[in-house]
């Protein structure tokens, strides 16, 4: 399993990345990250509903309410243009994290 710590800078371009696919909520989410990563990262309850809160107020994403369940609405998220500028250049800078840190953490050939 891996730890929050070691993928926290990337928390926000993950959910970003889920709601590509189409708009959802916090636990198919939640799901949708476990098994993207066959079980390997499952992201905490806190760790999602406050990256829904900082990605609403940057704007890279939209809240709505969606159907009922448990006697109140679900709150859906959908990606916004502006989220999927941002989760390009979050891809971007992936591809150099991976590069600098290959340097110093891959085996030697």
């Amino acid at each position: 399993m891996i730890s929050s710590d070691g993928i926290r800078g990337y928390n926000d371009a993950i959910i970003l990345a889920v709601l590509q696919g189409g708009d959802s909520y916090g636990y198919k989410i939640a799901q949708r990250i476990a098994q993207r990563t066959d079980g390997a990262y499952e992201i905490h309850e806190t760790t999602l509903y406050s990256a829904f809160t900082r990605l609403v107020k940057a704007g890279y994403i939209a809240a709505y309410p969606g159907e009922i369940s448990y006697g109140r609405p679900r709150t859906y998220y959908h990606l916004t243009e502006a989220g999927a500028a941002y989760l390009t250049a979050k891809k971007a800078e992936w591809v150099q994290v991976q590069a600098v840190v290959s340097h110093f953490l891959a085996e030697e050939q």
